[in-house]
């Protein structure tokens, strides 16, 4: 079977992740972080607690040699910005982490981190009726440079190109898989504190 026959990498891990993508995407709505700028701040939570453990990947050497732009992409600091700007603490961190995986399985996390910067071109939209911006409480969803499309394409055009042996096949889908458990984890955990006493 040729590859152009079989379904593109990035086209096989949309179809695994569409069901935890659906979960995920109704539990957002659920928590509504749309009505207040207190909501907004526990999702930013969530975004930023998500984003500071996927740090190392974004700053992998062996990564980095396969999307040289990597590091540029990564958004932890943006996220730790609009905490700043919405007064809101940095979170500590929640056990559970990805620590050291295998490239491919890598990949996967990064697959579904990259690729919920499409979602948050409708996001941005929400958050501006909340008076926040691209440079205030909502930078962590920004537009690229260059572009979210352009940055999406190019992404996954080098990882739909990588040589992968089966296992790696299967590693990639179980990064992807673990992405959206671990987001829904740490959204579930930043909407449980609100109502701790600050």
């Amino acid at each position: 079977m040729t590859a152009s026959e079989k379904a593109l990498r990035s086209q096989r891990l949309n179809q695994i992740t569409h069901e935890p993508h659906s979960k995920l995407d109704a539990l957002v709505k659920a928590h509504a972080p749309f009505e207040t700028r207190a909501s907004f701040a526990r999702f930013v939570v969530a975004q930023y607690l998500f984003q500071s453990e996927l740090v190392e990947l974004y700053n992998d050497a062996e990564l980095t040699a396969i999307i040289a732009d990597l590091p540029a992409r990564c958004r932890a600091e943006a996220a730790r910005a609009d905490l700043a700007d919405l007064d809101t603490e940095v979170p500590a961190s929640v056990a559970g982490a990805v620590k050291n995986p295998s490239k491919a399985r890598a990949l996967g996390w990064l697959f579904v981190s990259e690729g919920s910067k499409l979602g948050a071109a409708f996001l941005i939209k929400r958050a501006v009726a909340l008076e926040l911006s691209e440079t205030f409480g909502a930078r962590h969803l920004a537009e690229p440079q260059g572009g979210r499309a352009e940055g999406w394409k190019s992404f996954v055009r080098t990882l739909d190109a990588l040589p992968f042996t089966a296992e790696e096949e299967a590693e990639v889908e179980q990064g992807a898989l673990e992405a959206f458990n671990r987001f829904t984890v740490l959204l579930e955990q930043a909407y449980a504190t609100e109502a701790e006493p600050a």
